[in-house]
């Protein structure tokens, strides 16, 4: 563990991203000369970051609290000093190193091996005493330097200058690979570590996708108009942007499980969805979202009606009765035997099209040149088509094509009168890029409205942000009252954040040590998505991505908006929906 945490500190110093390469490279072969070829592999994953392999359903459940109370016995500092570690440094491992400076670690060295067994014995436990007791059992055996990286790696905090595609690249440079050959390999396998294991052993080539481990998800940038969006295509694949949770589906016929944009599993949360799709023939791997859904009306609702079923893990018969749910589907990434990420999106979307009607849940239709209407409308299936032919749960996304800017304004225009955030406009020749942000796929949405808020608390940040205070608490007004609504931390600029900072400290109520409460002066401008009811905060709704547009230096408190204003655009979303 030692060598470890000196590389780790090595490449951190560098910004050399060459440098980098070859510190790792270096690293990984050395061991691997030496036959230690599965310290190689779980250094691999924990140099991405990562406490096990990312296909794994394995979790620490140790959060920052644990770990602090950890260091508070171990160390003997205080609260106070931890925090101002924290701060000073913007993540807990260093503090935690310079607290230990100078202590002898217990003998003999802890491995990276023993490290990963004392890992599966955290994850395994249940209840903060026990975990606190081997999270404390292994700081105790290990130098400061090691304790650093032990919690940075714990705290999925190592912000070293090394993301996971540095680490595919290291592992090809050390075995003399194709770097697409290893990036390939880890992402049907999602274990870095298997994936160094291959490349040792001139195996990439074996690698294959694990269905019911999911792929990461292709994203889209945003664009703010249809002139925009096209000067990026010619021709675009063009479909509703709807408020929803996306989500990829696997199934086999026998089994179905359900992963979020953030790859976690939330099949139990919507029994429904797995059920229907246990019902299509075959096995494959879908990319789409799902809604909630009025069957009658043949629409999607609001996000806060779906709301309501985020965090169930185990809805009952009447919230899903309540609250019915579509996955809409609009794309296909992995048929039969088939990976089909390189496959066109227009060959991706006519195998999805077969499939589902050899399951006879929907007509086909095709998004190539062919003749279907004249509309430039791909797929629009009659309300008929929709009673007779698909299940309530699973649907085709409809789909259109767009040639000119013209073209997409009016789609767009349509899409809101639908009650949908905007558009997805999508290059028809598009490869699928997992977890990757391009310009095949863009999104074209118009804000909801804007609101003019105070700040009322603010919190230091995280990372680089650590020593500044650029969380934001804001408020509306009630009558003489101030009641929180949201909490914003994007949209300003690092020099307005730390202009912000010191006029926080030089104007804070109570200082907490983390957060403060403020003087209720200073006016934003913010942009959401959504309004959403919430417990959470006093007003009794809570704003959904807020970003902040601007400071309001020209706006007086007594002119911020009202929880009424509030409560108004909440309900006109629900009539935009109706």
């Amino acid at each position: 563990m030692r060598a470890f945490a000196g590389l780790c500190d090595a490449i951190a110093a560098t910004p050399s991203k060459t440098q980098k390469l070859s510190l790792v490279a270096a690293y990984f072969q050395s061991l691997v000369q030496v036959g230690r070829l599965g310290e190689a592999a779980w250094a691999a994953v924990f140099l991405s970051g990562r406490a096990f392999p990312a296909h794994e359903e394995t979790i620490l459940n140790v959060g920052g609290a644990l770990l602090s109370n950890a260091l508070e016995e171990l160390s003997g500092a205080t609260r106070t000093q931890i925090s101002a570690g924290y701060r000073r440094y913007g993540d807990l491992g260093s503090a935690a190193e310079e607290l230990l400076s100078g202590r002898n670690p217990l003998k003999p060295e802890i491995t990276l091996k023993e490290v990963e067994a004392v890992f599966r014995s955290i994850a395994s436990v249940s209840g903060p005493a026990s975990k606190r007791t081997l999270v404390r059992g292994l700081l105790e055996r290990a130098a400061p330097i090691e304790v650093k990286y032990i919690i940075k790696i714990m705290s999925g905090d190592l912000r070293i200058g090394l993301r996971e595609s540095l680490v595919e690249e290291a592992i090809a440079k050390a075995f003399a690979r194709e770097y697409a050959s290893v990036r390939r390999a880890n992402m049907l396998l999602r274990d870095i570590g298997a994936t160094l294991r291959f490349a040792a052993g001139d195996r990439l080539g074996e690698a294959r996708m694990r269905l019911f481990h999911p792929l990461g998800i292709m994203l889209a940038s945003p664009v703010q108009t249809a002139e925009e969006a096209f000067a990026s295509f010619t021709e675009a694949l063009v479909e509703d942007k709807y408020d929803g949770i996306r989500a990829q589906a696997h199934f086999d016929g026998a089994e179905a499980r359900i992963f979020s944009r953030t790859l976690d599993d939330i099949t139990s949360s919507f029994p429904d969805v797995a059920e229907a799709l246990r019902g299509l023939s075959g096995a494959a791997v879908l990319d789409g979202e799902i809604l909630a859904w009025d069957s009658a009306a043949n629409r999607a609702l609001p996000f806060t009606e779906i709301q309501q079923r985020i965090g169930r893990k185990q809805p009952d018969a009447a919230l899903i009765h309540s609250v019915p749910v579509a996955y809409v589907v609009f794309d296909m990434l992995f048929e039969g035997t088939d990976l089909m990420l390189d496959h066109p999106l227009r060959e991706r979307g006519r195998r999805l099209d077969e499939m589902m009607s050899r399951c006879k849940r929907m007509p086909p239709f095709s998004i190539g040149s062919g003749k279907r209407d004249e509309q430039a409308m791909l797929f629009a299936p009659s309300e008929t088509e929709v009673a007779s032919l698909l299940p309530a749960t699973v649907l085709r996304a409809p789909a259109w094509r767009a040639h000119t800017s013209d073209e997409l304004a009016t789609l767009f225009e349509a899409a809101l009168s639908r009650g949908n955030e905007g558009l997805m406009i999508k290059d028809p020749a598009s490869l699928y890029s997992p977890g990757r942000r391009g310009k095949s796929w863009l999104k074209l949405k118009r804000e909801l409205a804007t609101l003019d808020v105070v700040v009322t608390a603010v919190e230091f940040g995280h990372g680089k942000r650590a020593q500044v205070l650029s969380d934001y608490t804001f408020a509306v007004r009630d009558g003489e009252e101030l009641k929180n609504v949201g909490k914003a931390y994007s949209g300003l600029t690092d020099a307005e954040i730390l202009e912000m900072t010191s006029w926080f400290k030089a104007n804070t109520i109570t200082d907490f040590g983390h957060s403060r409460t403020v003087k209720p002066e200073i006016i934003l401008e913010v942009a959401f998505n959504a309004v959403m009811e919430s417990e959470r905060h006093e007003s009794g709704y809570a704003l959904r991505f807020p970003r902040i547009l601007r400071i309001r230096n020209d706006k007086p408190l007594a002119e911020i908006d009202t929880v009424e204003r509030v409560r108004e655009i909440f309900l006109r979303q629900h009539q935009r929906a109706g």
